[in-house]
């Protein structure tokens, strides 16, 4: 089918375990037994912002050249995971626990593997000197081969329509799969490994998107993933491709904020702000190629 116009469209994360309900409750699926399946971090409105990014596919879908979908893949033992840590007693953080270079150094969190100790002390350092987020204890989510590792099922089934209608594959991107650094972005970790290409500048990405006339950016969650991804595509893209990329800003959703962490949803509304000045264009999905 003829495109007289290359046009992308990035989800970053789409998955369940992001998936949470305009009241703030998490998507839950009820299986059979009694059981259910319940996203563990869930950010509200992010089931109806996949609801209206699967009704944009569905209504421009001939239009689009690629589908770029990126994937947030952890395990159990990952920076970022209490199964990491442990207080002076013994005892894993909460959810939502930051976690400092000098609670490191004075002994107030440790790695449970001390081996690790140096390591983290210098990803710690190096997190924080480069100004990104502080390390945070995130529930466990986006466990590799989960439910909650899955993409919600409205998006999915758009997805795999999409597919079978233009004779195309989804692009999927990994990422996260490192456990000694944090992955927000879909285009490097916040603190690249030397030793793992997974975690260091997806050149090839980029080049992508700079072939592309026209990219539209969704998915969860706008203070975290979307917010480094579209960060780490205006550094890396070049200043003449900024005009041509479209915010999706009905189909993302801040985390909620948390006691005694930074105010998200104040930094996914700056984020936004910044990006509009840098060229981008904010719209909502009913408008996008209208």
């Amino acid at each position: 089918m003829g495109k007289s116009m290359k046009v992308h469209l990035v989800i970053v994360d789409p998955q369940n375990d992001f998936m949470g309900n305009d009241d703030g409750s998490p998507y839950a699926v009820d299986l059979r037994g009694g059981t259910s399946l319940i996203a563990t971090l869930p950010v509200k409105g992010a089931v109806s912002d996949m609801r209206r990014l699967a009704e944009l596919i569905k209504r421009v879908g001939p239009r689009l050249d690629d589908i770029h979908v990126t994937l947030d893949s952890h395990r159990v033992i990952d920076v970022a995971h209490a199964g990491m840590w442990v207080d002076a007693v013994g005892k894993p953080p909460t959810p939502f626990t930051l976690i400092r270079h000098d609670d490191i150094v004075n002994g107030i969190w440790q790695p449970r593997n001390p081996a690790y100790r140096k390591r983290m002390l210098d990803y710690t350092k190096a997190l924080e000197s480069g100004g990104n987020y502080l390390l945070i204890i995130w529930p466990e989510h986006c466990l590799i081969g989960t439910w909650g590792h899955n993409i919600h099922i409205d998006l999915m089934e758009t997805l795999t329509r999409w597919e079978k209608t233009e004779l195309a594959n989804v692009d999927y991107v990994v990422k996260g799969t490192n456990p000694f650094t944090e992955h927000y972005g879909g285009l490097m970790a916040e603190v690249p490994d030397p030793d793992d290409p997974s975690t260091q500048l997806n050149m090839d990405f980029i080049k992508i998107l700079q072939d592309a006339d026209i990219v539209a950016i969704a998915g969860e969650a706008s203070s975290h993933c979307v917010k480094a991804t579209v960060e780490q595509v205006a550094k890396n893209i070049g200043d003449d491709h900024l005009k041509k990329i479209y915010l999706l800003i009905d189909c993302m959703s801040p985390v909620p904020a948390t006691p005694d962490t930074p105010d998200f949803p104040a930094i996914a509304e700056n984020f936004l702000k910044e990006m509009a000045a840098k060229g981008m264009k904010l719209v909502k999905s009913t408008k996008f190629l209208t």
